[in-house]
């Protein structure tokens, strides 16, 4: 009975933790400042947070400069992927965005064997011709939302390709290790970005309303920093294949909260919805292929 609570207890954290990440999305509807600035701070919150844990549980930060540039250039890779998604929320809407997102399943299905030098599977060509139809039955009826739709996308490739680099380093390195390291390159390659550009480091920029504030310490800390540790810690429990498809389902908490906060300026055409089902359809049937080897009488 207590195993059986266990089991409960860590499948609900999944939830809670798949839960936070579509409420990102409202979080970056509801912050005033624009995508690279939110971001900034995003990034260098959660990576002082990171650091705070990292010193209270004793982790060895030390690592070769080799990895650690490896690290660095992949903490721009999740700034690009941020900057895109929330550029993409204010470019046009959550629903939007997060339909958009789901691609990226289709995206790694090509990333994927390129790093792990496999060959593409048949059906990952099949699946990625189904998402684009349901692309272009979304971008056919909300074509008024173009840009966002563009950078929906773009956050998509970045998010999978993210994804992909990392499967690779937590091979051999520790997942938070790997987060800070990422979360300092990133910090790094806006402020570069931000003393280049007109505006800068302004006093503006550190002039930000007292709601911008709340909302940011909430998505640095709850919805990145305890987010990131938590997955990592949720997976000695519970099998890669149940997080993978857990996490599919965030666009569908996403949409629905974003109807719920937003009411009618989340609503979409019909259409929007059949391609947004028809890709959440599709990543899901990928994930229980993928991390299912034996289904359908394929030999492990």
């Amino acid at each position: 009975m207590l195993m059986r609570n266990d089991k409960l207890k860590h499948h609900l954290h999944l939830h809670f933790l798949v839960f936070i990440a579509g409420f990102t999305a409202i979080l970056g509807e509801l912050i005033t400042i624009e995508a690279f600035s939110l971001v900034w701070y995003r990034m260098l919150i959660a990576g002082v947070i990171m650091f705070v844990y990292i010193k209270i549980v004793k982790i060895d930060i030390r690592v070769s400069p080799k990895h650690i540039l490896k690290f660095l250039l992949a903490g721009i890779i999740i700034a690009l992927h941020w900057i895109t998604f929330f550029a993409a929320i204010n470019a046009s809407n959550v629903s939007i965005t997060l339909a958009m997102f789901s691609t990226g399943a289709f995206f790694a299905s090509f990333i994927e064997p390129i790093f792990f030098r496999r060959k593409i599977i048949g059906y990952e060509i099949v699946f990625g011709l189904i998402v684009i139809l349901g692309v272009v039955l979304i971008v056919n009826s909300e074509i008024k939302y173009l840009t966002g739709i563009l950078l929906g996308i773009s956050s998509a490739f970045f998010s999978s390709l993210f994804a992909v680099i990392n499967g690779r380093f937590v091979e051999k390195h520790n997942a938070t290790v790997i987060s800070f390291y990422e979360f300092i390159g990133g910090v790094a390659f806006i402020s570069v970005y931000l003393l280049v550009s007109k505006n800068g480091f302004s006093n503006d920029f550190f002039d930000l309303p007292t709601t911008d504030w709340v909302y940011i310490g909430i998505l640095a800390s709850v919805c990145t920093a305890y987010a990131f540790i938590a997955a990592v810690h949720i997976m000695r429990y519970i099998s890669p294949y149940t997080v993978v498809l857990s996490y599919n389902l965030e666009p569908v908490y996403g949409i629905i909260l974003a109807l719920l906060f937003f009411g009618e300026s989340e609503m979409m055409s019909s259409n929007f919805y059949y391609g947004a089902i028809l890709i959440l359809l599709t990543v899901l049937a990928e994930a229980l292929l993928k991390n299912k080897p034996n289904l359908f009488g394929r030999k492990k």
